[in-house]
């Protein structure tokens, strides 16, 4: 594992990116952590010495990746913006489970099923951890029901969530 200790920093207006906590990891570490690669990847291990595991690391340029410090994390390690993180962390290539009650309703759903199969593997993810990170069982319905209705109209994750919302 890679040790490397940074400031979570917040976002002004970087598009999609406006308004998120992150914390940036220069090339020299990100390269330690997972050699040659240019992309998104997963990473496992301790941020303030609390586990964690799944979190991407994204590309943002010149080699540098950010690891977005989403309400969960924060909450984890209670940190916020400006405060400063210890990360200990490794690759991590263990593969994703998708939420089992998504893929049974896909079952009765051969058009949202076929479009979530063309799906790249970090967008099926995206529709998983959503329903999967219900609290109740009614809203991981609804997440559900809203996720098949949205697939059989091949709708990415991202044009789901904005037609919840009812942006065009």
């Amino acid at each position: 594992m890679i040790s490397y200790s940074g400031t979570l920093e917040k976002a002004g207006e970087m598009g999609e990116k406006s308004g998120w906590t992150f914390l940036i990891i220069p090339h020299r570490i990100a390269h330690k952590i997972n050699p040659g690669i240019r992309k998104a990847f997963r990473v496992k291990g301790k941020l303030n010495n609390k586990p964690v595991n799944g979190i991407a690391l994204l590309p943002i340029g010149k080699g540098d990746f950010m690891l977005p410090f989403n309400a969960a994390l924060r909450k984890l390690t209670g940190k916020k913006a400006g405060d400063k993180i210890n990360a200990l962390l490794e690759a991590d290539s263990s593969p994703r489970k998708l939420d089992k009650d998504l893929l049974l309703c896909l079952d009765d759903d051969l058009s949202a099923r076929t479009y979530f199969k063309s799906l790249s593997p970090s967008h099926q993810y995206y529709f998983s951890n959503w329903i999967t990170s219900a609290k109740t069982e009614i809203t991981k319905a609804k997440r559900i029901a809203t996720a098949l209705n949205a697939l059989s109209r091949k709708m990415d994750f991202g044009a789901m969530l904005r037609d919840a919302r009812g942006e065009r």
